[in-house]
């Protein structure tokens, strides 16, 4: 019994350390598979104007695992500024909902304290999901103008707005 209890102790410190290891390293996303945290300069002070980025990109999204909130989860997913507000797409197929289809979204849904890495800088915001008729319409228009394949049917969007989060970065 006794080698048993060591053996589980050593896995069990093996574990937190690498857990440790890692939040260290980060490993970040790679392309378009996902990692875990995301490394760079953290801007501390709130952004109100997204025109210091570019319009319309790619950036990584560090969520909060949902089974285990010190977990992070980071992908890569395109975003665009309109209206000096930045937004970020999920496009889902006909027949898959929201939340359930998207790994992140399933994050967001529960906690959607979010942390943007673009270029090398991160910016730690809260996620808004957009359900205002109006704005959706402007934010789906402005993806088909882009790519008109993304307004084939069956083809569903789900909107969020960056805001704000107020404090420092508890990431």
């Amino acid at each position: 019994m006794k080698r048993l209890t060591r053996i589980a102790g050593g896995l069990a410190l093996a574990l937190v350390l690498l857990l440790l290891v890692v939040r260290v390293v980060g490993l970040e996303r790679r392309d378009y598979h996902p990692g875990l945290w995301l490394t760079g300069e953290v801007v501390t002070t709130p952004v109100l104007d997204w025109s210091v980025v570019p319009d319309n990109g790619l950036m990584a999204l560090q969520s909060r695992e949902w089974f285990l909130p010190p977990l992070a989860h980071s992908v890569t997913t395109a975003y665009t500024i309109v209206n000096n507000k930045l937004y970020v797409p999920s496009l889902y197929a006909a027949g898959l909902q929201f939340p359930i289809a998207r790994h992140w979204n399933k994050n967001v849904d529960r906690d959607p304290h979010v942390r943007l890495k673009i270029g090398q800088k991160l910016y730690d915001v809260v996620f808004a999901r957009v359900t205002d008729p109006t704005e959706y319409e402007m934010l789906r228009q402005s993806f088909v103008t882009r790519s008109p394949d993304l307004g084939s049917p069956g083809l569903h969007f789900n909107f969020f707005r960056a805001e704000s989060e107020s404090g420092t970065s508890q990431r």
